[in-house]
Protein backbone atom coordinates (compact mmCIF):
# COMPACT_ATOMS: atom_id res chain seq x y z
CA UNK A 1 0.00 0.00 0.00
CA UNK A 2 2.81 2.42 0.93
CA UNK A 3 4.56 1.73 -2.40
CA UNK A 4 1.30 2.39 -4.30
CA UNK A 5 0.80 5.76 -2.44
CA UNK A 6 4.34 6.81 -3.28
CA UNK A 7 3.82 5.93 -6.95
CA UNK A 8 0.60 7.94 -7.05
CA UNK A 9 2.25 10.99 -5.51
CA UNK A 10 5.16 10.81 -7.98
CA UNK A 11 2.69 10.62 -10.89
CA UNK A 12 0.80 13.70 -9.60
CA UNK A 13 4.07 15.56 -9.13
CA UNK A 14 5.15 14.80 -12.69
CA UNK A 15 1.85 16.14 -14.04
CA UNK A 16 2.31 19.45 -12.20
CA UNK A 17 5.77 20.23 -13.58
CA UNK A 18 9.02 19.62 -11.75
CA UNK A 19 9.96 23.27 -11.20
CA UNK A 20 6.61 24.29 -9.74
CA UNK A 21 6.30 21.26 -7.52
CA UNK A 22 9.66 21.82 -5.91
CA UNK A 23 8.70 25.33 -4.73
CA UNK A 24 4.93 25.13 -4.11
CA UNK A 25 4.62 21.89 -2.16
CA UNK A 26 5.72 20.25 1.05
CA UNK A 27 6.54 16.64 1.83
CA UNK A 28 3.71 14.80 3.57
CA UNK A 29 4.45 11.85 5.82
CA UNK A 30 1.82 9.31 6.76
CA UNK A 31 1.66 8.72 10.54
CA UNK A 32 2.88 5.15 10.08
CA UNK A 33 6.03 6.33 8.34
CA UNK A 34 6.75 9.56 10.21
CA UNK A 35 9.20 7.79 12.51
CA UNK A 36 11.16 6.27 9.63
CA UNK A 37 13.64 9.03 8.83
CA UNK A 38 15.18 6.95 6.05
CA UNK A 39 11.90 6.64 4.14
CA UNK A 40 11.66 8.08 0.63
CA UNK A 41 9.37 11.13 0.73
CA UNK A 42 7.23 12.15 -2.24
CA UNK A 43 5.84 15.74 -2.43
CA UNK A 44 2.08 16.46 -2.38
CA UNK A 45 0.71 19.21 -4.63
CA UNK A 46 -1.65 21.87 -3.23
CA UNK A 47 -5.05 22.00 -4.88
CA UNK A 48 -6.47 25.21 -6.36
CA UNK A 49 -9.94 24.21 -5.13
CA UNK A 50 -10.74 26.13 -1.95
CA UNK A 51 -12.88 23.93 0.31
CA UNK A 52 -16.52 24.93 0.51
CA UNK A 53 -16.43 25.50 4.26
CA UNK A 54 -13.49 27.91 3.86
CA UNK A 55 -15.38 29.85 1.18
CA UNK A 56 -18.39 30.18 3.48
CA UNK A 57 -16.22 31.53 6.29
CA UNK A 58 -14.46 33.91 3.91
CA UNK A 59 -17.77 35.34 2.71
CA UNK A 60 -19.10 35.62 6.23
CA UNK A 61 -16.07 37.40 7.69
CA UNK A 62 -15.96 39.78 4.71
CA UNK A 63 -19.74 40.40 4.88
CA UNK A 64 -19.86 39.85 1.13
CA UNK A 65 -17.79 42.97 0.38
CA UNK A 66 -14.41 43.56 -1.21
CA UNK A 67 -11.71 43.55 1.45
CA UNK A 68 -9.33 45.87 -0.38
CA UNK A 69 -8.99 49.03 1.73
CA UNK A 70 -11.30 51.78 0.48
CA UNK A 71 -13.24 49.60 -1.97
CA UNK A 72 -15.91 47.80 0.10
CA UNK A 73 -17.86 46.95 -3.05
CA UNK A 74 -20.77 44.55 -2.60
CA UNK A 75 -19.98 41.27 -4.30
CA UNK A 76 -23.41 39.67 -4.57
CA UNK A 77 -24.82 41.85 -7.35
CA UNK A 78 -23.94 43.61 -10.57
CA UNK A 79 -23.13 47.29 -10.11
CA UNK A 80 -24.68 47.99 -13.54
CA UNK A 81 -27.89 45.94 -13.67
CA UNK A 82 -28.30 45.39 -9.90
CA UNK A 83 -29.02 41.75 -10.71
CA UNK A 84 -27.94 39.19 -8.12
CA UNK A 85 -24.64 37.60 -9.12
CA UNK A 86 -21.60 36.25 -7.33
CA UNK A 87 -18.89 38.62 -8.58
CA UNK A 88 -16.41 37.81 -5.80
CA UNK A 89 -12.92 36.43 -6.40
CA UNK A 90 -10.84 34.50 -3.90
CA UNK A 91 -7.38 36.05 -3.86
CA UNK A 92 -4.32 34.44 -2.31
CA UNK A 93 -2.14 36.65 -0.13
CA UNK A 94 0.78 34.26 -0.50
CA UNK A 95 0.58 32.95 -4.04
CA UNK A 96 -0.44 29.43 -4.97
CA UNK A 97 2.96 28.93 -6.55
CA UNK A 98 6.38 30.24 -5.53
CA UNK A 99 6.65 32.07 -8.81
CA UNK A 100 3.31 33.81 -8.41
CA UNK A 101 2.47 37.19 -6.78
CA UNK A 102 4.01 37.33 -3.28
CA UNK A 103 5.12 33.72 -3.72
CA UNK A 104 7.48 32.20 -1.21
CA UNK A 105 9.49 29.01 -1.21
CA UNK A 106 8.41 26.66 1.53
CA UNK A 107 4.82 27.83 2.02
CA UNK A 108 3.11 24.79 3.60
CA UNK A 109 0.56 23.24 1.28
CA UNK A 110 -2.16 23.14 3.93
CA UNK A 111 -1.86 26.92 4.43
CA UNK A 112 -2.20 27.91 0.77
CA UNK A 113 -6.00 27.70 0.85
CA UNK A 114 -6.31 28.49 4.53
CA UNK A 115 -8.72 31.25 5.55
CA UNK A 116 -5.81 33.33 6.84
CA UNK A 117 -4.23 33.35 3.36
CA UNK A 118 -7.35 34.35 1.41
CA UNK A 119 -9.06 37.67 0.72
CA UNK A 120 -12.47 38.27 -0.83
CA UNK A 121 -11.97 40.80 -3.62
CA UNK A 122 -13.74 42.24 -6.61
CA UNK A 123 -12.13 41.60 -9.99
CA UNK A 124 -10.61 45.08 -10.26
CA UNK A 125 -8.91 44.91 -6.88
CA UNK A 126 -7.71 41.38 -7.57
CA UNK A 127 -6.01 42.61 -10.74
CA UNK A 128 -4.58 45.59 -8.85
CA UNK A 129 -2.74 43.47 -6.28
CA UNK A 130 -1.55 40.74 -8.68
CA UNK A 131 -0.60 42.43 -11.97
CA UNK A 132 2.27 44.70 -13.02
CA UNK A 133 3.88 46.19 -9.91
CA UNK A 134 1.00 45.10 -7.67
CA UNK A 135 2.91 42.28 -5.96
CA UNK A 136 5.65 44.78 -5.02
CA UNK A 137 3.36 47.58 -3.85
CA UNK A 138 0.87 45.34 -2.06
CA UNK A 139 2.99 43.14 0.13
CA UNK A 140 1.68 40.16 2.05
CA UNK A 141 1.88 42.14 5.30
CA UNK A 142 -0.11 45.04 3.82
CA UNK A 143 -2.83 42.72 2.49
CA UNK A 144 -3.08 40.94 5.84
CA UNK A 145 -3.50 44.35 7.46
CA UNK A 146 -6.32 45.23 5.01
CA UNK A 147 -8.01 41.89 5.64
CA UNK A 148 -7.76 42.24 9.42
CA UNK A 149 -9.11 45.81 9.47
CA UNK A 150 -12.02 44.92 7.19
CA UNK A 151 -13.00 41.86 9.24
CA UNK A 152 -12.65 43.76 12.51
CA UNK A 153 -14.92 46.51 11.16
CA UNK A 154 -17.51 43.97 10.03
CA UNK A 155 -17.49 42.32 13.44
CA UNK A 156 -17.92 45.64 15.26
CA UNK A 157 -20.65 47.01 12.99
CA UNK A 158 -22.68 43.81 12.83
CA UNK A 159 -22.29 43.45 16.59
CA UNK A 160 -24.17 46.69 17.18
CA UNK A 161 -27.65 45.50 18.04
CA UNK A 162 -30.09 46.89 20.59
CA UNK A 163 -30.78 44.57 23.47
CA UNK A 164 -34.22 42.99 23.22
CA UNK A 165 -34.29 41.99 26.87
CA UNK A 166 -36.94 43.64 29.00
CA UNK A 167 -37.88 43.32 32.66
CA UNK A 168 -41.60 42.71 32.98
CA UNK A 169 -43.29 44.93 35.57
CA UNK A 170 -46.90 44.70 36.71
CA UNK A 171 -48.61 47.36 38.76
CA UNK A 172 -52.05 46.80 40.15
CA UNK A 173 -54.48 47.59 42.86
CA UNK A 174 -58.20 47.22 43.06
CA UNK A 175 -60.26 49.00 40.41
CA UNK A 176 -63.71 48.70 41.88
CA UNK A 177 -63.72 45.02 42.81
CA UNK A 178 -61.73 43.55 39.92
CA UNK A 179 -58.15 42.77 38.93
CA UNK A 180 -56.94 41.36 35.61
CA UNK A 181 -53.16 41.64 35.60
CA UNK A 182 -51.37 39.12 33.41
CA UNK A 183 -49.42 36.11 34.59
CA UNK A 184 -45.82 35.80 33.40
CA UNK A 185 -46.69 33.61 30.41
CA UNK A 186 -49.32 36.07 29.15
CA UNK A 187 -46.98 39.02 29.58
CA UNK A 188 -44.17 37.23 27.74
CA UNK A 189 -46.55 36.47 24.89
CA UNK A 190 -47.50 40.16 24.64
CA UNK A 191 -43.81 41.13 24.35
CA UNK A 192 -43.21 38.84 21.37
CA UNK A 193 -41.70 39.51 18.83
CA UNK A 194 -40.38 42.94 19.81
CA UNK A 195 -38.89 41.99 23.18
CA UNK A 196 -37.87 39.01 25.32
CA UNK A 197 -38.27 38.70 29.11
CA UNK A 198 -34.98 39.38 30.88
CA UNK A 199 -35.91 36.94 33.63
CA UNK A 200 -38.62 34.41 34.42
CA UNK A 201 -40.13 36.48 37.19
CA UNK A 202 -42.52 39.40 37.28
CA UNK A 203 -41.60 42.56 39.15
CA UNK A 204 -44.87 43.09 40.99
CA UNK A 205 -45.79 46.56 42.25
CA UNK A 206 -48.98 47.62 44.00
CA UNK A 207 -51.27 46.21 46.66
CA UNK A 208 -53.06 43.05 45.52
CA UNK A 209 -54.72 42.28 48.84
CA UNK A 210 -56.01 44.28 51.75
CA UNK A 211 -59.18 45.87 53.06
CA UNK A 212 -58.89 49.33 51.42
CA UNK A 213 -60.61 50.22 48.15
CA UNK A 214 -60.45 53.39 46.09
CA UNK A 215 -63.61 54.70 47.77
CA UNK A 216 -62.18 54.33 51.29
CA UNK A 217 -60.59 57.03 53.43
CA UNK A 218 -56.82 56.61 53.49
CA UNK A 219 -56.70 54.59 50.26
CA UNK A 220 -54.72 57.12 48.19
CA UNK A 221 -52.13 57.92 50.86
CA UNK A 222 -51.58 54.24 51.63
CA UNK A 223 -51.23 53.22 47.98
CA UNK A 224 -48.87 56.09 47.11
CA UNK A 225 -46.62 55.27 50.05
CA UNK A 226 -46.55 51.60 49.10
CA UNK A 227 -45.89 52.42 45.46
CA UNK A 228 -42.98 54.72 46.32
CA UNK A 229 -41.38 52.09 48.57
CA UNK A 230 -41.74 49.24 46.07
CA UNK A 231 -40.65 51.31 43.09
CA UNK A 232 -37.51 52.51 44.83
CA UNK A 233 -36.45 49.03 45.96
CA UNK A 234 -37.43 46.98 42.92
CA UNK A 235 -36.98 49.38 40.01
CA UNK A 236 -35.14 52.63 40.69
CA UNK A 237 -32.14 51.12 42.47
CA UNK A 238 -31.76 48.40 39.84
CA UNK A 239 -31.95 50.97 37.03
CA UNK A 240 -29.33 53.19 38.67
CA UNK A 241 -27.00 50.21 39.13
CA UNK A 242 -27.35 49.25 35.47
CA UNK A 243 -29.13 45.99 36.24
CA UNK A 244 -32.15 47.00 34.15
CA UNK A 245 -32.15 48.85 30.85
CA UNK A 246 -35.71 48.37 29.62
CA UNK A 247 -39.10 47.79 31.24
CA UNK A 248 -42.35 46.39 29.90
CA UNK A 249 -45.22 47.66 32.04
CA UNK A 250 -48.63 46.05 32.52
CA UNK A 251 -50.78 48.18 34.80
CA UNK A 252 -54.35 48.21 36.03
CA UNK A 253 -55.19 50.67 38.80
CA UNK A 254 -57.15 53.87 39.44
CA UNK A 255 -55.97 56.50 37.02
CA UNK A 256 -54.46 58.95 39.54
CA UNK A 257 -52.13 56.15 40.70
CA UNK A 258 -51.23 55.32 37.11
CA UNK A 259 -50.33 58.95 36.48
CA UNK A 260 -48.28 58.96 39.67
CA UNK A 261 -46.42 55.84 38.52
CA UNK A 262 -45.71 57.49 35.18
CA UNK A 263 -44.19 60.47 36.98
CA UNK A 264 -41.87 58.12 38.86
CA UNK A 265 -40.84 56.39 35.66
CA UNK A 266 -40.21 59.66 33.85
CA UNK A 267 -39.07 60.01 30.27
CA UNK A 268 -35.52 58.90 31.04
CA UNK A 269 -36.67 55.34 31.71
CA UNK A 270 -36.90 53.19 28.57
CA UNK A 271 -40.30 51.55 28.96
CA UNK A 272 -43.04 50.03 26.81
CA UNK A 273 -46.49 50.51 28.32
CA UNK A 274 -49.11 47.88 27.44
CA UNK A 275 -52.87 48.24 27.29
CA UNK A 276 -55.56 45.79 28.39
CA UNK A 277 -58.03 45.35 25.51
CA UNK A 278 -61.59 44.14 25.95
CA UNK A 279 -62.18 43.04 22.35
CA UNK A 280 -60.39 40.77 21.80
CA UNK A 281 -59.64 40.22 25.45
CA UNK A 282 -55.99 40.49 26.42
CA UNK A 283 -52.83 42.58 26.41
CA UNK A 284 -51.77 41.94 22.82
CA UNK A 285 -51.89 44.94 20.53
CA UNK A 286 -54.32 44.33 17.64
CA UNK A 287 -52.68 42.95 14.52
CA UNK A 288 -53.50 43.69 10.92
CA UNK A 289 -55.12 46.89 9.64
CA UNK A 290 -56.58 49.04 12.40
CA UNK A 291 -58.54 52.27 12.33
CA UNK A 292 -57.29 54.78 14.88
CA UNK A 293 -59.24 57.80 15.92
CA UNK A 294 -57.49 61.15 15.81
CA UNK A 295 -56.89 62.91 19.10
CA UNK A 296 -58.03 66.51 19.22
CA UNK A 297 -57.75 69.42 21.66
CA UNK A 298 -60.77 71.53 22.57
CA UNK A 299 -59.37 74.74 24.04
CA UNK A 300 -61.24 77.02 26.44
CA UNK A 301 -62.21 80.55 25.33
CA UNK A 302 -59.77 83.27 26.32
CA UNK A 303 -62.53 84.77 28.45
CA UNK A 304 -62.43 81.76 30.80
CA UNK A 305 -60.80 83.15 33.93
CA UNK A 306 -61.23 80.24 36.36
CA UNK A 307 -58.92 77.44 37.36
CA UNK A 308 -57.36 75.53 34.45
CA UNK A 309 -58.66 71.98 34.08
CA UNK A 310 -57.12 69.33 31.83
CA UNK A 311 -59.92 66.93 30.95
CA UNK A 312 -59.26 63.59 29.27
CA UNK A 313 -62.41 62.38 27.53
CA UNK A 314 -60.89 59.53 25.53
CA UNK A 315 -62.34 56.33 26.95
CA UNK A 316 -65.62 58.01 27.93
CA UNK A 317 -67.42 61.31 27.45
CA UNK A 318 -66.97 63.85 30.23
CA UNK A 319 -69.68 66.47 30.44
CA UNK A 320 -68.55 69.99 31.32
CA UNK A 321 -71.04 70.02 34.21
CA UNK A 322 -68.99 67.31 35.95
CA UNK A 323 -66.00 69.68 35.95
CA UNK A 324 -67.80 72.87 36.89
CA UNK A 325 -69.41 71.00 39.77
CA UNK A 326 -65.91 70.78 41.26
CA UNK A 327 -64.20 73.96 40.02
CA UNK A 328 -67.05 76.37 39.36
CA UNK A 329 -68.72 77.72 36.25
CA UNK A 330 -65.73 79.81 35.17
CA UNK A 331 -63.35 76.79 34.93
CA UNK A 332 -61.05 76.90 31.91
CA UNK A 333 -61.43 73.40 30.46
CA UNK A 334 -58.79 72.03 28.12
CA UNK A 335 -60.27 68.80 26.70
CA UNK A 336 -58.38 65.97 25.00
CA UNK A 337 -60.88 63.77 23.20
CA UNK A 338 -61.72 61.79 20.07
CA UNK A 339 -64.80 61.65 17.88
CA UNK A 340 -66.18 58.49 19.53
CA UNK A 341 -64.81 57.94 23.07
CA UNK A 342 -65.04 54.31 24.27
CA UNK A 343 -63.12 51.76 26.31
CA UNK A 344 -61.19 50.16 23.43
CA UNK A 345 -60.36 53.40 21.65
CA UNK A 346 -56.60 52.77 21.82
CA UNK A 347 -55.98 50.43 18.91
CA UNK A 348 -52.24 50.66 18.27
CA UNK A 349 -48.83 51.63 19.61
CA UNK A 350 -48.85 54.47 17.10
CA UNK A 351 -51.89 56.05 18.70
CA UNK A 352 -50.19 55.86 22.11
CA UNK A 353 -47.14 57.54 20.57
CA UNK A 354 -49.37 60.25 19.11
CA UNK A 355 -50.79 60.84 22.58
CA UNK A 356 -47.34 61.38 24.07
CA UNK A 357 -46.36 63.65 21.22
CA UNK A 358 -49.45 65.78 21.80
CA UNK A 359 -49.04 66.23 25.55
CA UNK A 360 -45.72 68.03 25.98
CA UNK A 361 -46.53 71.10 23.83
CA UNK A 362 -50.04 71.19 25.28
CA UNK A 363 -48.74 71.38 28.85
CA UNK A 364 -46.47 74.24 27.80
CA UNK A 365 -49.39 76.00 26.14
CA UNK A 366 -51.48 75.72 29.31
CA UNK A 367 -48.65 77.19 31.38
CA UNK A 368 -48.25 80.06 28.93
CA UNK A 369 -51.99 80.84 29.14
CA UNK A 370 -52.50 80.48 32.90
CA UNK A 371 -49.04 81.00 34.37
CA UNK A 372 -46.23 78.63 35.23
CA UNK A 373 -47.16 78.47 38.90
CA UNK A 374 -50.91 78.02 38.52
CA UNK A 375 -52.01 74.54 39.68
CA UNK A 376 -53.50 72.28 37.02
CA UNK A 377 -56.60 70.20 37.80
CA UNK A 378 -56.57 66.85 36.00
CA UNK A 379 -59.78 64.88 35.31
CA UNK A 380 -58.89 61.57 33.61
CA UNK A 381 -61.13 59.28 31.60
CA UNK A 382 -58.58 57.57 29.38
CA UNK A 383 -56.92 54.21 28.70
CA UNK A 384 -54.57 53.03 31.44
CA UNK A 385 -51.52 53.23 29.18
CA UNK A 386 -52.32 56.86 28.37
CA UNK A 387 -52.53 57.65 32.08
CA UNK A 388 -49.03 56.26 32.62
CA UNK A 389 -47.66 58.07 29.58
CA UNK A 390 -49.23 61.35 30.73
CA UNK A 391 -47.31 61.07 33.98
CA UNK A 392 -44.10 60.32 32.10
CA UNK A 393 -44.18 63.59 30.15
CA UNK A 394 -44.19 65.67 33.34
CA UNK A 395 -41.06 67.85 33.25
CA UNK A 396 -38.97 67.36 36.37
CA UNK A 397 -38.95 70.53 38.48
CA UNK A 398 -40.72 72.55 35.77
CA UNK A 399 -44.38 71.78 36.30
CA UNK A 400 -46.91 73.40 38.65
CA UNK A 401 -48.85 71.32 41.13
CA UNK A 402 -51.18 68.74 39.63
CA UNK A 403 -54.44 68.12 41.47
CA UNK A 404 -55.57 64.66 40.38
CA UNK A 405 -59.23 63.59 40.47
CA UNK A 406 -60.89 60.20 40.29
CA UNK A 407 -64.36 59.26 39.11
CA UNK A 408 -66.43 57.95 42.02
CA UNK A 409 -70.00 57.23 40.97
CA UNK A 410 -70.97 56.44 44.54
CA UNK A 411 -69.88 59.93 45.58
CA UNK A 412 -71.58 61.81 42.78
CA UNK A 413 -68.76 62.25 40.26
CA UNK A 414 -65.13 63.35 40.38
CA UNK A 415 -63.45 63.59 43.77
CA UNK A 416 -60.00 64.86 44.63
CA UNK A 417 -57.54 61.97 45.05
CA UNK A 418 -54.22 63.65 45.82
CA UNK A 419 -51.81 66.36 44.64
CA UNK A 420 -48.42 66.04 43.02
CA UNK A 421 -46.52 69.03 44.35
CA UNK A 422 -45.07 71.75 42.13
CA UNK A 423 -41.70 70.76 40.69
CA UNK A 424 -41.95 67.25 42.16
CA UNK A 425 -40.87 64.24 40.16
CA UNK A 426 -42.79 61.79 42.35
Amino acid sequence: MASRDATTRRRRAAQGGAGEVAEATIAVLSPSRAADESATIAPEIASRDVPQWVQVLLWGKAAGRCQFAGCNRVLWKSEVTQETHNVAEKAHIRAFSAGGPRGAVGTPTHLVNDLSNLMLLCHDCHVTIDKRDGPIRYTADLLRHMKREHEDRVEVVTGIVPSLKSHVVTFGTYVGEHQALPAFASAACALFPHRWPAQQLLIELGTRVGPLRDRDVGFWATERKQQAFQFDRQVRQAMERGLMSHLSLFALAPQPLLIDLGVRLGELTDVDVYQLHREPKGWLWPTGPVTSQVLRIDRPPFTASGAPALVFAISANVARERITKVLGEDAACWVITVERPHNDVLTSRDMLHDFRTLMRPLLNEIKMRHGHETPLHVFPAMPVSCAVEFGRVRSPKAEPAWHLYDEQQGQGGFVHAFTISAGATE
